[in-house]
């Protein structure tokens, strides 16, 4: 069994354990001054914060900065989404990699529905569901407005009942009692709207906030269509996750989170939303029309705590999210593909736009020789990288012999610059999709979102007599040699 951390307290309880929370008592103002004192920490892996005093806001009202962001713990940078997932705080980022994508054949445990939860301690419905309470920050200078899903997850279902899907997406407040939410066709909230478009009524939705810390992974992820994250988790865990029931729309939420938003997203009333400081580094995208998002009701607990991510150059929580998530699904595609692959790593230092994949020395022995050469191996790879879902995301894809860590900018650095030829170490791969937050395509391509894609043959040659010997410490001396040495530098040689 997994440490089910059931609750979004129960978390920062575990940060403050470790020495990874900064409590601040001092008064701080949601208006800019929260998102820049999460961007410094995040920049600088300082510990998460919780904001205790929020300057115009009632007493109770709280703010958790960099929820998900990499830890400030030495020698566990991870340790936050580790302890997301139910891990220990030291597990290594492979090793995420490598218990996602063994969870993906787990089968699905459906959440279990409770009849009271935290989450509705207090209920607030009609004129009272007022967003006015709520702490909705300002992040960036530059965002069109104040962004209250940074890190929560907006419910919905498909007509017919048979599929709930967690979507994370961005909401920015447009009034006491309106939303506006980004909905993209080929996502999957997208293709949920699209069905109620068809039917002809508002879709029911809810806008989760700290909910238990699982949940945004859940929602990051690249799941088939069809599939809902709450019975993933719980195959994850082991055990249901606890919902209940909203006050007025037609929807489970997670019992212990924090804030909940219920209403109906409008199909064809729409307000300007965008631009805001996005997972690429920059303030991205102009202004859009999207759906409204007519409240409701509003519920929440005690004290609500308001998780808040400054999005922006890495790393940051998108980028923990889709790092190992991403890597799961590509690394478990590869599988089953037949293919000699190691280890994948989309690199959250590149904004997730790069996947790095490593194979073995002995590559050709798998699959019955079918790639005979770096250059076919590289291809058939890549191919299956950028497939859809997680292909959206790219822009490049490396591929490496496995004496390289994916997961070491010093390594996948090297690697790509001494192994990869120019232009002959190129593959091309044309028409590609891409999301509509890339900033580095023309924008003749943004009008379809397709363009090219790369992939880079990083491939030493298999063939012993041309392979050039690697001086580095793990691959270049004998390893009694490497004994010694170690004890050397620990005092413990003889």
């Amino acid at each position: 069994m997994k440490n089910h951390l059931t609750s979004l307290r129960a978390y920062v309880d575990a940060l403050s354990e470790l020495g990874d929370l900064r409590e601040f008592d001092e008064e701080v103002d949601p208006d800019l001054e929260v998102g820049a004192v999460i961007r410094h920490g995040v920049e600088n892996r300082l510990p998460a914060q919780l904001f205790n005093r929020l300057r115009g806001y009632p007493s109770g009202q709280r703010i958790l900065g960099a929820p998900g962001a990499l830890s400030s713990l030495s020698g566990a940078p991870w340790a936050r989404v580790a302890l997301s997932l139910g891990l220990g705080p030291h597990t290594r980022p492979l090793d995420l990699v490598e218990h996602l994508a063994t969870a993906l054949e787990a089968k699905p445990v459906p959440p279990v529905t409770v009849s009271e939860a935290p989450c509705q301690e207090y209920v607030l419905l009609g004129p009272d569901a007022s967003l006015d309470a709520l702490p909705v920050p300002l992040v960036h200078a530059g965002d069109a407005g104040r962004y209250i899903n940074t890190w929560g997850i907006l419910v919905v279902r498909s007509p017919d009942g048979a599929w709930t899907n967690w979507a994370i997406t961005r909401v920015m407040a447009a009034g006491s009692r309106q939303l506006v939410v980004m909905i993209n066709p080929p996502q999957d909230i997208g293709k949920i709207y699209a069905r109620w478009k068809q039917r002809g009524e508002p879709m029911p939705a809810a806008l989760v906030q700290g909910a238990e810390p699982a949940i945004p992974f859940a929602g990051g992820m690249a799941l088939p269509s069809g599939c809902d994250e709450a019975g993933f988790l719980g195959g994850w865990f082991g055990e249901p996750l606890q919902v209940v029931r909203c006050r007025t729309v037609d929807l489970e939420v997670p019992a212990t989170a924090e804030i909940v938003v219920e209403g109906t997203v409008s199909l064809d009333e729409t307000l300007p939303e965008g631009p805001m400081g996005e997972f690429y580094g920059y303030i991205s995208g102009q202004p859009r029309e999207r759906p409204v998002f007519d409240v409701t009701a509003v519920t929440h607990r005690h004290d609500p705590i308001l998780p808040v991510v400054s999005a922006g150059k890495p790393v940051e929580e998108v980028h923990t999210v889709v790092g190992p998530t991403h890597s799961a699904e590509v690394l478990r595609n590869l599988r089953m593909a037949g293919l000699p692959v190691t280890a994948v790593w989309l690199v959250p230092e590149a904004s997730c736009t790069v996947a790095a994949v490593t194979v073995p020395r002995e590559w050709r022995q798998w699959g019955g020789g079918i790639h005979t050469t770096t250059r076919m191996l590289t291809r058939a790879i890549a191919g299956v990288v950028l497939r859809p879902k997680v292909g959206f995301w790219l822009t490049r894809v490396l591929v490496l012999d496995d004496d390289i860590d994916p997961t070491d900018l010093r390594d996948l650095s090297w690697g790509l610059a001494t192994r990869c030829h120019p232009v002959a170490g190129q593959v091309l791969f044309e028409d590609q999709l891409f999301t509509p937050l890339h900033i580095n395509y023309t924008p003749e391509e943004f009008r379809t979102l397709s363009g090219p894609k790369m992939a880079y043959d990083c491939l030493l040659p298999p063939d012993a007599e041309r392979r050039p010997v690697s001086t580095a410490f793990a691959q270049n001396f004998p390893q009694h040699i490497k004994d010694r040495a170690l004890g050397l530098w620990h005092g413990t040689a003889r």
